[in-house]
């Protein structure tokens, strides 16, 4: 009696499980691209760098459904550099377990397709507030 009870908690808690760990890598993923991203001075081409960059990272995610919808190429990235700020959003899609995917609705909202939508988002200060000054006045300092 206790092994059926035992393998059916198991069951349930295996969609949440899934779920934390893309949810997890994503937003290791989005906070190392926000590091690079705000280190880099290049234009659109460091853009294009920093995009594959989060995908390499976001390559941990198994190539399966439950944990991945629609393949390595899928995932929405999203870079934005502003003034001093850098923010990156990655989104990306999985598809619920059978039966058990009813578990999973407080992860993300439900696309089109049923698949759970997760989406995480990390931004970084470019130049730190406690720094003063500029280029020329630290030159001049240290010179």
């Amino acid at each position: 009696m206790l092994l059926p009870a035992f393998l059916t908690l198991l069951l349930v808690a295996l969609q949440p499980a899934l779920l934390l760990y893309t949810r997890a890598v994503m937003e290791s993923a989005a906070c190392e691209t926000a590091r690079v991203a705000a280190q880099w001075e290049g234009g659109e081409e460091g853009a294009d760098a920093c995009r594959a960059f989060a995908e390499r990272r976001l390559a941990a995610v198994p190539d399966l459904g439950v944990f991945h919808a629609g393949g390595p190429l899928s995932w929405d990235i999203e870079i934005n550099r502003g003034s001093g700020e850098v923010s990156v959003r990655i989104a990306g899609a999985v598809e619920p377990l059978p039966v058990l995917g009813a578990f999973a609705a407080p992860f993300g909202e439900r696309d089109a397709q049923g698949n759970i939508r997760l989406e995480v988002e990390a931004a970084y200060a470019c130049r730190p507030t406690w720094v003063e000054g500029g280029y020329d006045d630290w030159v001049a300092m240290w010179g």
